[in-house]
């Protein structure tokens, strides 16, 4: 799992009709440290909990991306499981 931050939606109006209905944001995931700086991925993740623009949200990836929904038998490689509150560290 990652923590990332919703930074927009994507909409697709052609798709895999199981994934009919479903919301798609993209997040940005902190990746690595490098020379001080921070190294961004961007992601396009599905989302099954309602999460918005700003949010902070937590996001698995790989084979338990699928198993988050399951609802669909189709490949999904990211998806925002939970909205983060807060972070302690």
């Amino acid at each position: 799992m990652v923590v990332g931050e919703v930074v927009g939606n994507l909409w697709s109006t052609k798709k895999v009709d199981t994934l009919s209905g479903s919301r798609f944001m993209l997040v940005n995931v902190r990746d690595q440290k490098v020379n001080d700086t921070w190294h961004i991925r961007q992601l396009v993740a599905r989302d099954v909990v309602g999460a918005g623009f700003g949010e902070k949200v937590l996001v698995v990836e790989g084979s338990g991306a699928r198993l988050a929904d399951e609802s669909t038998n189709v490949p999904i490689d990211a998806t925002i499981i939970g909205i983060i509150d807060s972070i302690e560290s």
